[in-house]
């Protein structure tokens, strides 16, 4: 099975740049999307269906903001919209299906770079959805949780870390989050198979930054412990620019 996360900022946009046809080439069995910036997803679910994904969508309150998406050609057995907090539910932010033998969540993290205000909403999020998750690894332990988490973990996962050090996205205590994370039970899926530098998911639209790779890695899959053993390989497209991000890849067994 192959599951594909993308930050598309806008799916009418990415599809406007040739991202179903590049869909229909690549055949995943699940693409989970965010940032899909749409209220009205009636406009382009039929694109989707037409490809024989079952389409499930949760924008955000507020149109052409946020919003999350999962799309799979194997019907899930149960789909959960949000996390059961109006705060951030309000802005389509997490999106989970139930498969028989594992559940894939879609998620969005906040971002924090518009100021503190939006900083101390991403550091409440981060505390919140990892209360969240604790619990619900009991009922759901064969998780996989992908999606723009807008946080670099290590140096290797960012062009300048040192210049960085203090942007919203690398501060210590968002990187600290990802490794308490990652302790509760889950890996990263993309460094499960590659410890190499300079492979990032985001670039900034200034300054040339995608022509000279001047990126962070800030899409994952987070893998429960559980089911390791039936991760196969990971990829990251850095070569797609539907967006300002890149889609990433996991297959399993």
């Amino acid at each position: 099975m192959k599951i594909i996360t993308y930050n598309v900022n806008g799916i009418r946009s990415a599809i406007s740049k040739g991202f179903l046809n590049w869909l229909k080439n690549t055949q995943p069995e699940v693409i989970c999307l965010q940032e899909i910036k749409l209220s009205e997803t009636v406009l382009v679910s039929p694109f989707f269906e037409e490809m024989g994904f079952h389409c499930f969508w949760y924008p955000a309150q507020k149109k052409g903001y946020s919003g999350v998406a999962i799309l799979s050609k194997v019907k899930p057995v149960n789909v959960e919209y949000g996390m059961g907090n109006s705060l951030y539910d309000a802005e389509g932010r997490v999106i989970r299906v139930d498969f028989e033998d594992f559940s894939l969540m879609c998620t969005y993290f906040p971002s924090g770079s518009s100021g503190d205000e939006r900083q101390d909403f991403k550091m409440k999020f981060l505390n919140d959805f990892f209360v969240y998750i604790e619990s619900l690894q009991k009922k759901f332990p064969n998780l996989i949780i992908c999606g723009d988490v807008n946080i670099c973990h290590r140096d290797i996962d960012i062009h300048n870390p040192k210049s960085n050090a203090n942007s919203s996205g690398f501060l210590p205590e968002e990187r600290a989050w990802v490794g308490k994370f990652i302790d509760i039970g889950y890996i990263d899926g993309f460094r499960f198979f590659n410890q190499d530098p300079h492979h990032y998911t985001w670039w900034s639209y200034r300054a040339g930054a995608r022509q000279k790779n001047l990126g962070w890695r800030i899409d994952y899959h987070f893998v429960s412990n559980t089911i390791i053993s039936r991760l196969k390989s990971s990829h990251i497209h850095s070569e797609l620019m539907f967006s300002d991000h890149c889609p990433v890849e996991i297959c399993l067994f």
